[in-house]
């Protein structure tokens, strides 16, 4: 019965996603220096909150960035250069970080960091798209989403004895794991991108413009920022949350570790229990459970009711996240799926911006409760709109997949191939 479940789960997935999966793990496991970027820079270096907080901004900034120029690139230059790019400029970045003083040069290189690594997003993304079948990227999805948590719990635990020794190790190991990635796209991964024809040229020439007309992805973009900015405040408002209840940072470390052990346990079950169901609904509902584990926080005050929440929460994540990366790549055309990854990568940018800003705000103003209570709104929002956007999101579906089956009919590709496509946005 494990076998066949194994089987059911990872079995017949192509042997390039294996490669990239095992890229994502890599990564991960050395993903040290975002967790404990700001521990360095007010403990080692002896800056303010406020600097550190800026730092870790213009990281988001950069990001923003790169997302964007990353996604261009991955179409028109191609998957495999903009991953090989942003990897080693990222590790290049990030042996500099280490080794910089000056408050000026620490923000200046964060940013550009952030664009190197955010960089490689949209390009590994639509490499994902490109080679799993359509059956069979919910499945994926959520494969790889396993390995972003396994890498996310493990780099806390090792980050913590390497920053013991020398904080160094950090930005040092952090640079490693890059390259390592990087030399991974170099010896066993090919190039992906889709060249067949009028098809991606006809879309090439519609530029990012081909993205910022899409309606349809638009809409379903804008609803991933509500739910964002719900989301991104279990690493801004939770913990002060916490420290206001009289409990300590590693109380809040050990809360926070059961979102990653949760999905590292639970998560390669989750492709059979949503299989067939509709995805605006698993969409909705995953955002409707997030609201609920964020709302519940107003009532908490005591660890394990701020441990109850937390696995209430995750369990809406580990629904939501492999769905709406298989939407996305759903709703891309196949020639621009860079620039859809890039656009839809910068939804979480904007969020990471955004939520603090606007959690402290209504925490200041209003207090805890309302902030919660208040989260839990914007998932029901989130959700109805997801519902309600759900038909056109299939219709806009199935006219991708009837011009890419003409597309690759034997007597070529016609000048109406797009005209589905495009009325359905």
């Amino acid at each position: 019965m494990v076998r066949s479940w194994l089987r059911e789960t990872t079995g017949g997935l192509p042997r390039t996603f294996w490669y990239l999966w095992c890229g994502t793990l890599v990564n991960r496991l050395g993903g040290f220096v975002l967790i404990f970027l700001t521990v360095y820079l007010t403990k080692e270096r002896g800056f303010s909150d406020i600097q550190a907080g800026l730092v870790v901004g213009l990281w988001s900034a950069g990001g923003g960035v790169g997302t964007m120029v990353g996604g261009v690139l991955a179409d028109r230059w191609g998957r495999r250069p903009t991953l090989l790019l942003a990897h080693t400029g990222g590790a290049a970045m990030m042996v500099l970080l280490g080794f910089s003083r000056p408050f000026l040069m620490i923000a200046g290189v964060a940013f550009a960091l952030g664009m190197f690594a955010e960089a490689a997003r949209p390009a590994f993304a639509a490499m994902m798209v490109d080679v799993v079948p359509d059956r069979d990227r919910v499945r994926a999805f959520s494969l790889n989403y396993w390995a972003i948590n396994l890498g996310f719990a493990s780099a806390a635990i090792l980050g913590g004895f390497a920053a013991h020794l020398d904080y160094l190790l950090l930005f040092l190991i952090d640079a490693g794991a890059t390259l390592l990635t990087a030399t991974i796209v170099f010896v066993k991964i090919k190039e992906t991108r889709p060249t067949r024809g009028p098809v991606a040229a006809h879309a090439d020439r519609g530029g990012l413009g081909t993205v910022l007309r899409d309606r349809v992805f638009l809409v379903f973009t804008a609803v991933n920022l509500l739910a964002a900015m719900v989301f991104l405040q279990h690493i801004s408002m939770l913990p002060i949350a916490m420290t206001d209840d009289g409990l300590s940072s590693s109380t809040y470390g050990w809360v926070i570790a059961l979102n990653g052990v949760l999905i590292v346990l639970g998560q390669l079950f989750i492709p059979k229990l949503i299989a067939g169901h509709s995805r605006a609904r698993v969409l909705a509902v995953g955002t409707i459970v997030q609201g609920i584990g964020f709302g519940l926080t107003a009532v908490a005050g005591s660890a394990w009711l701020y441990a109850m929440t937390v696995l209430v929460w995750t369990l809406g994540e580990m629904v939501y996240s492999p769905t709406s990366a298989a939407t996305i790549a759903d709703l891309a055309p196949a020639s621009v799926r860079g620039r859809y990854q890039g656009v839809f990568a910068l939804s979480w940018s904007i969020a990471g911006f955004t939520a603090p800003v606007a959690g402290g705000f209504v925490r200041d103003l209003l207090g805890n409760s309302a902030l919660w209570i208040g989260c839990a709104l914007i998932a029901l929002l989130a959700a109805a709109i997801n519902l309600a956007a759900g038909p056109a999101r299939e219709r806009r579906t199935a006219a991708l997949a009837a011009a890419r089956a003409r597309a690759s009919a034997p007597q070529g590709v016609t000048s109406d191939t797009l005209a589905p496509a495009a009325a359905s946005s």
